[in-house]
């Protein structure tokens, strides 16, 4: 790419478009969530859709932060991984509407940290991919709450606007555990 390029690579505008693309399906399905929800429901899908999400939001962070080989710490991070999702699925006390915040803006998170992320490999900034993502991740769920004032049968909802930080927040931080484990299996077998 030239000097003059928006993006340091090809990955990285991609994922910047996948990113952008997440956001603009989050937005445009606030009208519609309950509408949708109710249909799963009356299919009795709700649940089963959820879970599917939720193995595929495990799938975008597995992917972000291992890329090739697995080894046997890698799978001890990627078993706690789904083991704390797991329980905060338990744990929480919210309808399977509620909880999709934990996948939505799991993947923004993990898709704007991977953009950043290619971006610092190309030195193109210098700053924490990571705080940056969550930053950024935290900043559209915000925006996603604003947007639903103005949504008939919508409210806004602080504690929603925290879920989804959290959410971003906990895919990066896991997408960050299992490179550490990956370096860590490196720096082992180097030894």
């Amino acid at each position: 790419m030239t000097s003059m390029s928006l993006f340091s690579s090809d990955r990285e505008r991609r994922l910047w478009v996948w990113a952008l693309l997440t956001v603009v399906a989050i937005y445009s399905t606030l009208g519609l969530q309950g509408k949708l929800a109710a249909s799963l429901r009356d299919l009795d899908m709700l649940v089963n859709s959820y879970i599917l999400f939720l193995i595929l939001l495990i799938f975008a962070i597995l992917g972000s932060g291992l890329k090739r080989q697995i080894g046997r710490y890698e799978i001890w991070v990627t078993l706690g991984i789904i083991a704390v999702y797991g329980m905060l699925m338990v744990r929480l006390f919210l309808s399977p509407e509620e909880r999709t915040h934990l996948f939505e803006y799991g993947l923004v998170g993990v898709l704007i940290f991977q953009a950043l992320a290619e971006r610092k490999r190309h030195a193109r900034q210098n700053w924490a991919p990571a705080v940056i993502a969550i930053v950024v991740t935290a900043l559209l769920g915000w925006l996603d709450e604003g947007i639903q004032v103005i949504l008939p049968n919508r409210v806004f909802d602080i504690r929603d606007v925290g879920f989804n930080a959290l959410a971003g927040l906990m895919a990066i931080l896991a997408s960050l555990l299992l490179a550490w484990a990956k370096n860590f299996r490196r720096n082992v077998q180097t030894d």
